[in-house]
């Protein structure tokens, strides 16, 4: 499934639609030099960070989108970043716990 699909299946808002990726798996983790380690290619990071930092992780751990969970917005650096970088960028009311789940479902 692509992010965008992903995205309507899990009722995402888009923040920046970035590149139509491939959604291979899911990733939630806030200590960001543990998701650039652990993080699979591919994956759905689910995190509460909101800052510029989360799109330089975005990238080195080629993940196909982020989803700030819990209503976070992002910072307008992390906005910018997102949309020069390509990088898909949700959000959604919902904590990671329950994104993962319905990440998980709508894998299967």
């Amino acid at each position: 499934m692509t992010n965008a699909e992903a995205a309507r299946r899990l009722g995402l808002d888009c923040l920046c639609p970035g590149e139509e990726r491939e959604v291979s798996g899911g990733y939630a983790g806030d200590l960001l030099s543990w998701v650039m380690g652990r993080a699979g290619r591919d994956c759905a990071w689910i995190t509460i960070m909101s800052n510029v930092n989360v799109a330089a992780v975005a990238v080195m751990a080629e993940a196909s989108m982020v989803i700030l969970a819990e209503g976070v917005k992002p910072d307008p650096e992390l906005l910018r970043r997102a949309e020069l970088e390509g990088i898909a960028l949700y959000s959604s009311p919902l904590n990671a716990y329950e994104l993962s789940w319905r990440l998980h479902e709508a894998l299967l």
